[in-house]
């Protein structure tokens, strides 16, 4: 294993366990003040939470690769199959990076089943219901958030001087789930750390057969 990649994954899952750990006892209270926000506020986050979904995402890059690499193979110019093949590439790095996070979420969903916040009432902050095939169980991690921590992620390893603005997007796609009540903070830091994990993860797979990125002197995907 390349000794860059597994010092990163140690450092998130590291991020991910003390950021949970210290949210989860305050799940309850942030997740009831982030729902009493104004009625705009609430709103205007119910208007752009659903840019954190799997599926436009994976549609979109899947079919843009699949085109840039019919473009690439039929193109009888050099130049123009190059670019094609490049941009066939940037897509599947996409396409494999929100799908394999969506794959990861979902088997972590089913696996820990977490009644989501709409179920406090009823079973309070801390339910846990393994293997209930039910989504009003499947608060952790969050779904959304994991979409836009790979998508983003995926973006901020390919511009690393934009990495703020990156992070400052993810984010508030992320916090959208806990004022709609989707989601618990806690929830969203889970998620968030897995999708940027998987964006890492898939950028060394690439920069291993010289495709976007290049392993640096310290085994970084630059």
């Amino acid at each position: 294993m390349n000794r860059s990649f597994a010092t990163s994954s140690l450092w998130i899952l590291a991020a991910t366990v003390v950021l949970v750990a210290a949210l989860v006892p305050l799940d309850p209270m942030l997740s009831r003040r982030a729902q009493d926000l104004p009625a705009a506020v609430v709103a205007f986050n119910g208007r752009i939470t659903d840019f954190g979904t799997f599926r436009w995402m994976l549609y979109g890059s899947g079919l843009t690769a699949v085109l840039a690499y019919g473009l690439a193979r039929a193109s009888s110019r050099e130049t123009v199959a190059g670019k094609a093949q490049a941009a066939g590439r940037l897509a599947l790095y996409f396409f494999l990076t929100i799908g394999a996070t969506s794959v990861l979420v979902h088997l972590l969903k089913l696996v820990i089943g977490r009644a989501r916040p709409a179920l406090f009432g009823e079973h309070g902050a801390y339910s846990l219901t393994p293997f209930a095939y039910d989504d009003l169980y499947s608060s952790f991690p969050s779904g959304h958030s994991a979409a836009v921590g790979a998508f983003f992620g995926a973006f901020a390893m390919l511009a690393p001087r934009l990495r703020p603005l990156f992070l400052m997007g993810a984010l508030a796609i992320g916090v959208s789930r806990v004022i709609l009540g989707a989601h618990y903070p806690s929830d969203v830091a889970a998620g968030l750390l897995l999708g940027l994990w998987t964006a890492i993860a898939v950028a060394y797979i690439f920069a291993r057969r010289q495709w976007l990125f290049r392993l640096d002197e310290r085994g970084w995907p630059l």
